[in-house]
């Protein structure tokens, strides 16, 4: 309970800050489609426990549930195993959160429901926000990291998909402040290619919508059932109100 708890106050810590430090960048749209492609959920898994498992848990999910994937136990513990031996086990991850707070500046949250806890009404669904963030990284030698990021200015997470995404540069224009006569105000204008990835930016972008699918799938791995059945009970209580209501006719219609 303590544990959940701490995990709780520490999501809802970072939110605010997120809040606090957007500066009005528009957040763009996860390809929904993810969420019911099973491959695409495979590689989601894959690219989590390869990037994002070494710094973040997942506590709240078990790694034999993954078995929704089409995924075979041995699969699981051959691929997407490395820091515990028993399928059976929750996503931990050993980073000491002593450590974690000395080299970030806090501890890396769980992210479990991540997905779930980042939407914004006036922006967009949480996936979008994840879908944005990770792909709105730029180098930017004033950080201690050596990286900040459009979506959560002055991040302290370093971009752990360099590697693949590549390293990049923001490009920034001067131009009149129209709210305030007389100053000037600096406007993004794209990002400028530094040294390439190992994708290019449509494989990319690509990976992160898979990463992004498998952490919304995780906050709830039965919502693609649940969405499917929502489906069959609407149609039974549309065929039941047709029914219901030719009844209703019959019976009363020799009442007078």
């Amino acid at each position: 309970m303590k544990k959940l708890i701490l995990i709780l106050l520490t999501s809802l810590c970072l939110t605010s800050q997120v809040s606090a430090s957007e500066g009005g960048v528009a957040w763009d749209k996860f390809p929904t489609a993810k969420l019911t492609d099973v491959a695409s959920l495979q590689n989601g898994a894959k690219l989590f426990v390869n990037y994002c498992l070494n710094c973040h848990s997942a506590a709240f999910m078990r790694y034999n549930r993954l078995r929704d994937l089409n995924l075979t136990e041995d699969q699981i513990k051959q691929n997407l195993m490395f820091t515990t031996e028993k399928v059976g086990d929750t996503m931990k991850v050993a980073l000491d959160p002593k450590q974690a707070k000395d080299w970030f500046g806090g501890t890396p949250p769980d992210l479990t429901v991540i997905a779930r806890s980042r939407a914004d009404i006036g922006k967009g669904s949480g996936a979008d926000y994840l879908y944005t963030y990770l792909r709105s990284y730029y180098r930017d030698d004033t950080k201690a990291t050596g990286w900040n990021n459009l979506a959560f200015p002055s991040v302290g997470m370093p971009h752990v998909l360099w590697e693949l995404q590549g390293q990049r540069t923001a490009k920034y224009v001067e131009e009149a402040d129209p709210h305030h006569e007389g100053k000037t105000t600096h406007r993004f204008a794209g990002f400028e290619q530094l040294t390439p990835g190992q994708l290019t930016q449509v494989q990319y972008d690509d990976a992160v919508a898979d990463l992004v699918g498998y952490m919304q799938w995780m906050g709830e791995p039965a919502q693609n059932h649940r969405v499917r059945l929502g489906v069959w009970v609407l149609l039974f209580l549309s065929v039941f109100t047709v029914i219901a209501w030719r009844l209703n006719a019959a019976y009363w219609k020799d009442i007078k």
